[in-house]
């Protein structure tokens, strides 16, 4: 029988092609997925290295309120936030989950602030509870007042001394910020800030 050398021959280039072509796609493939993982690491360090800086403090005192400064002090490359939105968090670790029938819902522990200040209700887009205000835009090198006060024990607190032990209770204890930063084209940033609440010729009472 003859062997039809032509036929093999084309058969075995064809062969040869294709699996030259699967190895070209493969690398090309990898060299794809290489390129988006170094992306995103590239992506990753421009995103920690424009992380918001803030500059935060009390001013302007007058009896149990004041003002809260916000300042975005860099880095410059940001250039400003679309978005930035604050929170106030508890100023201790204590877990506050309700467990027992007959007292306080979930509901109203979680809108109490627990910790010394609060944002005044009614300024600056403040909800009753005074733990956050309405977002805004903000940029590198400028900043914003806001109106805080003190806070205030619950009203199922009970007894004559109420707003004594819970003044006490926070004393020394900083205000606990939460604040997260949008811009468009870039993931959010969320930074936890500590403010330390002044305890003297300030807030009567506090310290």
């Amino acid at each position: 029988m003859d062997i039809p050398w032509g036929a093999v021959a084309s058969f075995a280039t064809a062969a040869l092609s294709t699996v030259a072509a699967f190895g070209a796609w493969r690398a090309a493939h990898r060299s794809a997925e290489t390129a988006d993982a170094v992306a995103r690491i590239e992506q990753d360090r421009w995103h920690a290295d424009l992380l918001p800086q803030f500059d935060i403090a009390f001013e302007r005192f007058e009896g149990d309120r004041a003002t809260l400064s916000v300042h975005l002090q860099g880095p410059v490359p940001l250039c400003q936030l679309d978005e930035i939105r604050i929170e106030i968090v508890q100023s201790d670790d204590m877990s506050r989950v309700v467990t027992l029938p007959g007292g306080p819902t979930q509901e109203q522990v979680d809108a109490q602030v627990w910790g010394p200040i609060r944002f005044t209700h009614g300024a600056d887009g403040a909800p009753v509870s005074g733990n956050t205000v309405a977002p805004f835009a903000l940029a590198v090198g400028k900043g914003r007042p806001f109106s805080v006060e003190r806070t205030q024990p619950p009203r199922w607190q009970q007894g004559d001394d109420r707003v004594e032990r819970w003044r006490s209770q926070w004393l020394n204890k900083p205000m606990r910020l939460v604040i997260t930063c949008r811009k468009e084209g870039f993931k959010s940033w969320v930074v936890p800030y500590r403010v330390d609440v002044p305890q003297r010729h300030s807030f009567r009472g506090v310290g």
